[in-house]
This record gives C-alpha cells, sequence and structure tokens, in this order.
C-alpha cells in the first residue's frame, strides 16, 4: 500500500520527479522532495499540501554525500521514519566521443552513478536496521542496448542497471528486507534534452522525442505500482515506452 508510506525523491522539481512525487502523494503517500532548485520545490510542495496531500523539502544536490543524508534526516524527523527513496535525479549530455566533451562525461557519471551511490548511502542504514526498505532508480532503454552518441551517458546508466540488481541479490542474501525496482524509460517529455549541448546530438534526439515521446505521468504510474505492490513482492525492472516505439 501506498497510503502513509514515505518516501523520498530526488530530482523532485520537475519532469518524472514532480509527476510521481504529485501522483503518490494524491494516493497518501507522504513526500520527501530534494533537487537544487529549492524555488520549485517549494511551489510543488505547496501544490501539493493545498491539495491535501503531506510534503516537505530541502535543497539537494546529489554529488554531495552530506546532503543525501541530510535529507534523509529530514524525512525521520518529519515523518519519524523512511520506508523508500526513488533515485530520479540525472543528467543527459550525449553527444559523439569524438566530440571529447570531458567535462560534461564527468558531469553524468557524477550525478548518475555518483549520486545514486550517495542515495543508497545515505538510506542503508536506516533500511539494514529496520529490515525493509524499497530502492527506486532509473536507468534507461540506454542502459538495455547500446546506441550511437551515448556511450558515457548509456555507461551509466549501465552502471545503474548492474548496480540495482547486485543490491536486489545482496538484500536477499542478507536477509534486509530491502526491495529494489529499476525503471528503463525511453523517451520522456522532460527537460533531459535541454542539457545537450552537442547540436546534432540535440536534433538528433528531438526527433526522436517529437516522434515518440511520452509524458513524464506514464513513468509516474509505474513508480505508483511498484511502490503500492505487497512487501513481500519484488518485482525488480520496468521498461516503459509507448507501443510503436523502435527501442
Amino acid at each position: 500500500m501506498i497510503k502513509d508510506k514515505v518516501v523520498l525523491i530526488t530530482g523532485a522539481s520537475s519532469g518524472i520527479g514532480e509527476a510521481a512525487a504529485k501522483l503518490i502523494a494524491s494516493k497518501g503517500a507522504k513526500v520527501v522532495l530534494g533537487a537544487r532548485r529549492e524555488d520549485k520545490l517549494k511551489q510543488i510542495a505547496d501544490e501539493i499540501k493545498s491539495a491535501g496531500g503531506e510534503a516537505v523539502y530541502q535543497a539537494l544536490d546529489v554529488t554531495k554525500p552530506a546532503d543525501n543524508e541530510a535529507i534523509v534526516k529530514l524525512a525521520k524527523d518529519s515523518f519519524g521514519r523512511l520506508d523508500a527513496i526513488f533515485l530520479n535525479a540525472g543528467l543527459m549530455p550525449v553527444s559523439p566521443v569524438s566530440a571529447v566533451k570531458t567535462d560534461e562525461w564527468k558531469q553524468m557519471i557524477d550525478v548518475n552513478i555518483n549520486g545514486v551511490l550517495n542515495g543508497v548511502a545515505a538510506v542503508m542504514p536506516t533500511f539494514t536496521e529496520q529490515k525493509s526498505g524499497h530502492i527506486l532508480a532509473v536507468s534507461s532503454v540506454a542502459g538495455l542496448k547500446a546506441y550511437p552518441g551515448t556511450a558515457v551517458y548509456g555507461g551509466t546508466k549501465w552502471f545503474v542497471r548492474d548496480f540495482m540488481e547486485v543490491l536486489r541479490m545482496e538484500s536477499a542474501m542478507e536477509g534486509t528486507n530491502i526491495r529494489t525496482a529499476t525503471l528503463y524509460p525511453a523517451a520522456i517529455n522532460t527537460e533531459l534534452l535541454d542539457t545537450i549541448t552537442d547540436k546534432g546530438s540535440a536534433d538528433g534526439m528531438q526527433q526522436v522525442y517529437d516522434a515518440f515521446g511520452i509524458s513524464p505521468d506514464r513513468i509516474a504510474d509505474v513508480v505508483a505500482f511498484a511502490l503500492d505492490m505487497p512487501e513481500d513482492t519484488n518485482v525488480s525492472e520496468f521498461t516503459v515506452g509507448p507501443a510503436n516505439q523502435p527501442w
């Protein structure tokens, strides 16, 4: 059941994070919102509370371990516990390797990989102690199949895929009852395209999104489905895209 679960969401200021926060809050979850844009978080939290939901927020840079630890503390101080974390923050400045955009490579590694590790590290002591918890993370179809132009981005999402699967197996072996869910979205209409600085890549991706892009609300539905599953059930992977998508 979603009702009364305390769920921490990273990258909650727009796109999938915002959609998921509003949906699960409408179903009775108590949401803890984190992202760099505190003004956007306040707006979303106010909208949730105006609709009768419960929400708190805090500025969060997922690349900083201390920020992740602080927002976990906020969740527990505000609601007395933490039941799930949705690791949604990510960047997608795709480009061909030959463009040698090393600063963007490092940025994707820091947010898409280290951001996930920092979030898991922040919740693991709590989840291990209470012998329950749900960790959801966003990979990508680029974490399932290689696409030209996505060498580094796809690499970060392949990491998320492997890390989450090993985490699931280790939890089962250790008896900590920590469940996992890895999402593999395709073209979702969010702000990700705004981070692409390589013109050829940006034009190509825009064409794909114009043809096949779907609403982040569709991913929010999957997040809600995963959170609503019985505690003794662990469906760990979800690939989401339109029926006519060529991937």
